[in-house]
């Protein structure tokens, strides 16, 4: 069978889980063809993410005539469809905080998205994220292409008026990371909608846990993975190890990653001298990342708003228990006092007493706890289960022709 996946930046480096599915899926039988918005000249240090480039077509690499004459080509050929498609686009825009314009522009994206997967003969398109994304995959329905389904991780997606419920009603289905996801679908679809909205979690392959090593002894190194912004809270995580130091307590912090809070956070470190203690890696490979993990007691991750991080998973799968917030889908995976700590997303003083508990334990103790990690995050996660998941779900979409 031969879908389409559609993103709207592919490679990227925290979109790994995607590569991975993708991957999982061809193993399946399937032919995927890969279509993104923007990434081709993106520098990607994964070897895997650099193939993942060159198999995949950009809709705005030629620039505006890209989209303008498949657009064009519609409006002559399918002159009522367009029609349609302008009136949702009109839709959309009404309920959306973005100027009509971006939805026109995304309409003829959907155009030019439309002319491949005809060439190819794809029959069902699958988008991640229920942004742009999914409203691309939209339009390209409503102008007649295949059925849609869409991958919805959050919180954007919750966070402002994206017309989410027209998304999920329009598709043949929908996938959200963790119930935590699904509940919210819940809250902004119409029930007689619900059924569509199935949890079909991110995965982590084999190949990437094989070989762990155990904790080296008197490791006092944490690592923290993702992009350097706000909503991960590396702002608050110095000033944590700033608290350690006044109580004494070693501490070394690798922050894996870059991001636009890169200069705050830097500035932060020198305000409080501490250059010794923390080390920013910026952007790695996935490889580079597995290998701080293994280096590290533990992950710390003490998020504002999140989904359900990848990387939460990935150091589960590693033995690493991990530190983290009461945030959306994190208590789904993460188990305080069994494989990790939870604490109160923003709270300073818990999040330093986590730390502080998570390197007074024995190397003995941190290993239960990472082992029993292992255990969840491989039952939870486990890459080709959740992709035969998804398998299943493509199929039915497109025998049925669901909407």
């Amino acid at each position: 069978m031969k879908i389409a996946y559609f993103i709207n930046q592919y490679p990227k480096v925290s979109h790994t889980f995607i590569r991975r599915e993708i991957l999982a899926l061809e193993r399946l039988g399937f032919s995927i063809q890969r279509i993104a918005l923007r990434g081709w000249s993106e520098i990607t240090p994964d070897e895997e993410d650099q193939k993942e480039q060159a198999r995949t077509k950009y809709v705005l690499r030629r620039g505006a005539w890209g989209v303008v004459a498949p657009t064009l080509q519609l409006l002559l050929r399918s002159p009522l469809k367009m029609c349609q498609a302008l009136r949702l686009a009109i839709h959309v825009s009404r309920r959306s905080d973005h100027r009509m314009l971006l939805h026109l522009i995304r309409l003829a994206e959907a155009c030019c998205v439309l002319s491949w997967l005809r060439a190819c003969g794809s029959r069902h398109l699958h988008a991640h994220f229920g942004t742009n994304s999914a409203e691309v995959a939209m339009y390209a329905r409503c102008l007649g292409g295949p059925p849609y389904s869409c991958t919805i991780h959050g919180p954007e997606e919750f966070e402002a008026p994206m017309c989410i419920a027209e998304k999920v009603r329009r598709s043949g289905f929908v996938a959200a990371i963790s119930s935590f996801g699904r509940s919210q679908l819940y809250l902004r679809c119409a029930t007689a909608d619900w059924p569509k909205i199935q949890v079909v979690r991110c995965g982590v392959e084999p190949a990437f846990y094989r070989q762990t090593t155990p904790v080296t002894p008197q490791n006092h190194r944490l690592v923290c993975v993702g992009r350097l912004c706000e909503a991960k809270g590396q702002l608050l995580l110095v000033e944590a190890v700033g608290e350690l130091r006044s109580r004494g307590i070693s501490v070394d912090l690798v922050l894996a990653g870059d991001g636009p809070l890169r200069g705050e956070i830097e500035a932060s470190i020198k305000r409080l001298g501490l250059g010794e203690q923390i080390r920013i890696t910026g952007w790695i490979s996935s490889e580079d990342v597995r290998r701080e993990m293994l280096a590290a007691r533990a992950l710390v991750l003490p998020s504002f708003a999140e989904g359900l991080p990848v990387v939460i998973m990935e150091a589960m799968c590693l033995r690493r228990p991990v530190l983290s917030t009461f945030v959306a889908g994190i208590p789904e995976l993460v188990r305080s006092g069994q494989n990790g700590w939870l604490f109160p997303a923003g709270s300073l003083q818990q999040l330093t007493d986590a730390m502080q508990d998570c390197l007074a334990k024995t190397d003995q103790e941190i290993q239960q706890m990472g082992d029993a990690a292992f255990e969840r995050a491989t039952t939870l996660h486990a890459v080709d289960v959740e992709a035969a998941k998804l398998a299943e779900h493509f199929r039915a979409t497109a025998t049925s022709g669901a909407n």
